[in-house]
Parts: C-alpha cells; sequence; structure tokens
C-alpha cells in the first residue's frame, strides 16, 4: 500500500502580508478609477453614494483574498484556498453568544477609560467621530456593510488567514490569536476601537482555533456589530451603559461574570481538540 503523505499547509508570513495588503489596495483602487471617470465625465463624485462604499469595501477585500490564494496558497499547497464553515451543536451556541456579550462589555469598560478630550485625543476623536458620520446615514447600508459584509470578510481574512496561517507555521494557538488579534485592532487606525477589536478578536480566535469553523466568529462578529449598530440608530450612543442607564461598573461586572462562566464551560467542552477538514 502506497504511504499516504501529508497535504501541506499554507502558512502566513511577511510575504502574505504583502499579497494581504496589496491585493486590497489593487482592489480598492480599481473601482475607485470608475469613480474617477464619474468625476472627470459626468461629474458626478460617487464616493458619497451609498452603494459606492459598498463595492469598494468589497472589492478590496476580496482583492485580498484571491492575492492571498494566488500568490501564497497554490505555490504552497498546490490547492486553492479553502475554509470550513460546517455548523455545530446547539450546545455551543448556547456557550459562545454569553461569552462574546460578557467580552463586549469588558471591552466596553475599558474602551470608556480612553479619554476623548485633551491636545492629542480630542482632536483625533473629534476626526474619527466626524468620519464615521459622513460615511453615510443610510440604516440599511450601514446594517449591510456591518452586520453582513464586514464578519464575512473580515473573519475570513483575520481568523481564516492570518490565525490558520500562524498556527500553520507552527506557532503556538495563544501567540498566534493574540497577534491575529493585535492586527484585527491595528487596522481599525483609532485607539477606541483598538481596544474593543484586540479584546473581541481573541474571542473570535479562541472560538476558530478550537470548533474549527469560522461560521461561528461570523456570527459572533455579526452579533456584536448588530448590538452597536442598534444602540447607534435606536439609542444615540455605542454604550450599554448611556444606553440602558447603568453604572460603567455594573457593565463591568455584569461582563466579567458573563465571560468567565461561560469562558469555562467552553474550554470545559473544547478539552479535545477536533482535526480540522480544510488546508
Amino acid at each position: 500500500m502506497a504511504e499516504k503523505h501529508p497535504e501541506k499547509k499554507y502558512i502566513f508570513d511577511w510575504k502574505g502580508a504583502v499579497a494581504l495588503i496589496g491585493g486590497m489596495v489593487i482592489g480598492s483602487s480599481l473601482f475607485s478609477l470608475i469613480n474617477v471617470f464619474s468625476v472627470f465625465v459626468f461629474n458626478e463624485d460617487l464616493q458619497y453614494r451609498d452603494f459606492y462604499l459598498l463595492i469598494v469595501n468589497a472589492t478590496g477585500f476580496l482583492g485580498a483574498i484571491f492575492a492571498f490564494d494566488y500568490f501564497i496558497v497554490r505555490p504552497q499547497t498546490g490547492r486553492k484556498l479553502n475554509f470550513n464553515f460546517s455548523p455545530v451543536n446547539f450546545e455551543t451556541w448556547l456557550l459562545i453568544f454569553p461569552m462574546m456579550f460578557g467580552m463586549m462589555l469588558i471591552a466596553e469598560f475599558i474602551t470608556g477609560q480612553i479619554p476623548i478630550t485633551g491636545p492629542f485625543f480630542g482632536p483625533f476623536y473629534d476626526f474619527f467621530s466626524g468620519l464615521m458620520e459622513r460615511m453615510t446615514k443610510d440604516e440599511a447600508t450601514l446594517i449591510l456593510l456591518a452586520v453582513v459584509m464586514a464578519p464575512i470578510f473580515e473573519e475570513i481574512v483575520f481568523r481564516g488567514i492570518i490565525l490558520k496561517g500562524l498556527i500553520n507555521k507552527g506557532m503556538r494557538p495563544l501567540y498566534a490569536i493574540l497577534i491575529s488579534s493585535v492586527i484585527f485592532g491595528l487596522v481599525h487606525a483609532n485607539p477606541w476601537q483598538f481596544v474593543g477589536a484586540v479584546l473581541l478578536g481573541c474571542v473570535l480566535g479562541l472560538v476558530y482555533y478550537k470548533a474549527k469553523s469560522l461560521l461561528l466568529p461570523m456570527l459572533l462578529h455579526a452579533f456584536n456589530n448588530l448590538c452597536s449598530s442598534l444602540l447607534i440608530f435606536y439609542g444615540n450612543t455605542e454604550s450599554f451603559a448611556d444606553a440602558f442607564k447603568v453604572s460603567e461598573l455594573l457593565i463591568l461586572g455584569v461582563g466579567v461574570v458573563l465571560f468567565s462562566v461561560f469562558f469555562f464551560l467552553f474550554m470545559k467542552k473544547y478539552k479535545v481538540l477536533y482535526a480540522e477538514n480544510d488546508d
């Protein structure tokens, strides 16, 4: 009987980072050229149209994923990039959503301690807030962008490509989860979202590493963004404490209890790691 050789796995290193960044820049730029054409020929700037924001976001991420697949995965493995979207049992859902919500509350408290005034933080916060307000005021567009597109594309890149590629490289899972989460935070380009993205990214990375399915972090990511969107739409705030008129310490306490209890139960359930079905 012929010996069965283990399948090759792709890794994430500086070449992979270049492929992702280059693919995103090129993907976004291609559609931006259409806007340049529209400005000069039709005297209409498309960048303030809702569909433009959606398309540029999609082409950027698709360009990044395609570049990583074509220039990194296929040369290293001889196969195309593949992801596992397998569902899990209902018990797992009952564990990961409260755990995620607990970390959301913890992240809110920590983020709330970052100043929004002063010689450095003040102008930066005003600039960031103005930028977010100028993006779009259409609720449907924001929901589609934040609750559908962002969870799908960002989880493919940060968990399905970066985290998995670091683990394939031989990095300890804890370090791989932390590094991918920090990168996830840095791309948000502001200290307020950085903190939340790193903390929530750690939960998303842990769930992906244990359950081996991208479906779970995608839905958890969508849950987080949906909560934020609803708070903005109906409470004019991103804070649970402000929306429900309770103290930040209470929010922190509830978050610590929820996260601790369900983290323990989740880790107990997933003591044994299961083999992954894809690359």
